[in-house]
């Protein structure tokens, strides 16, 4: 105990206080730093243990097996997953538009659509993969590119949906997508009207869902879900299959010498004069 009549003790024991309290100041500055050091490792270990558990998608795929060899047309071939199970009037309007194609097939006079009149496919036909697509992925986007018209569509990853009403309708709509384990998970809602798969019809209100994931290490699945209660009874599901082919580059593929041309039938006439 310091005896307050005595000054110099009180001095000499201030100053021994004051010199702990640095050394323990300094010991614990650097208990401090190896602390933040260590836990800043532990952050890139946890960051790079997780981009290596994540699967990359990246690479240029191609539809397997491939749909095109199936059916009765090669051309045409029939739909994923089944005919869909519409509402009225859509379920009319679709029958209608089959008994339109069948007779083009007959007579050999092509219908109005998308590929007819060099229009983007749009989500999900843009999956079918009617032509190789090659895949690029980053932590925050997975892009598509097409190689038939060129298309692009983009998925932004880990972030939320946009409202509904503050999404300009596209023909690829607009993606978001998140993981699952070892799926990647991505819903796509916006998709213009006037784009149709298969020849169904849909609202605007329609919403597609993917479940993307490698079944072997060359080979991935797309489990597909379109869901859209004022045109579909029931949800529609099919899954569309890809193998990688790392020796093929996908090229410029640019519509700009159709010579298909609508009629006042609704079907399109081939132009067969050169050009």
């Amino acid at each position: 105990m310091v005896c307050a009549e005595d000054p110099r003790a009180v001095v000499s024991w201030a100053a021994k206080v004051d010199a702990t309290t640095r050394i323990l100041t300094r010991r614990a500055g650097r208990i401090g730093v190896t602390a933040a050091l260590l836990f800043a490792a532990g952050a890139v270990l946890t960051v790079d243990a997780a981009s290596a558990a994540t699967p990359d998608f990246s690479g240029t795929w191609d539809r397997y097996p491939d749909p095109w060899e199936a059916g009765p047309i090669p051309d045409d071939p029939p739909p994923p997953g089944g005919e869909p199970n519409l509402k009225q009037p859509y379920a009319s309007a679709y029958e209608k538009l089959k008994q339109s194609k069948a007779e083009g097939m007959k007579t050999g006079k092509a219908v109005q659509e998308p590929s007819t009149l060099c229009r983007n496919e749009g989500m999900p036909t843009i999956m079918g993969a009617v032509h190789p697509i090659e895949i690029l992925q980053t932590p925050k986007q997975l892009v598509v590119l097409a190689e038939f018209l060129t298309q692009t569509r983009r998925v932004y990853l880990n972030e939320k949906m946009p409202a509904l009403e503050d999404i300009s309708p596209g023909y690829n709509g607009y993606s978001v997508g998140h993981w699952q384990g070892d799926t990647l998970v991505i819903q796509t809602i916006g998709v213009r009207e006037d784009v149709q798969f298969m020849g169904f019809p849909h609202s605007a209100q329609m919403k597609v869902t993917e479940r993307l994931r490698f079944t072997a290490k060359d080979l991935v699945e797309n489990q597909i879900t379109i869901e859209d209660p004022d045109v579909l009874a029931k949800p529609y599901k099919f899954t569309f299959g890809y193998k990688r082919i790392s020796d093929y580059r996908i090229m410029e593929y640019i519509c700009d010498n159709n010579r298909y041309h609508p009629n006042a039938e609704g079907g399109v006439d081939l132009d067969v004069s050169s050009k």
